[in-house]
């Protein structure tokens, strides 16, 4: 139902911008997030957003450097990443809490829905 997309491999200060696509159902209503998870570490909290596009918080690591948007029309959130750095190498994942739940979280398990992830590689 979510499917993430726009990883790839790029060097240090470069940007990329991921897309979470949600198909067979709507999330316009749900608060969507993006978590990452690096080999050998657990799934992160990344950034967060409200339904309505507002509010959006960001773990201190990517803060200034992360931005995360929606369309809801679209049904699909984005992670636009700039200045990056190989700290930042993940497999990124973008997550959905459930319908009528409008508070943010930072907790990865206070989110019902998961999409497959995409690689992040940032080189030195």
């Amino acid at each position: 139902q979510l499917q993430a997309s726009g990883g790839g491999l790029v060097q240090a200060g470069g940007s990329l911008r991921l897309s979470c696509a949600a198909s067979g159902r709507t999330f316009s209503s749900n608060v969507m997030g993006w978590f990452r998870q690096a080999p050998g570490t657990g799934r992160e909290f990344v950034a967060a957003i409200s339904w309505s596009g507002g509010s959006p918080v960001y773990a201190d690591s990517v803060k200034g450097r992360f931005t995360i948007s929606r369309d809801n029309v679209k049904n699909t959130v984005y992670l636009q990443m700039n200045s990056l750095k190989p700290e930042d190498t993940a497999v990124y994942y973008c997550a959905g809490r459930g319908s009528g739940i409008s508070v943010i979280s930072r907790q990865k398990h206070a989110y019902s829905y998961w999409g497959q992830g995409t690689q992040v590689t940032v080189s030195s």
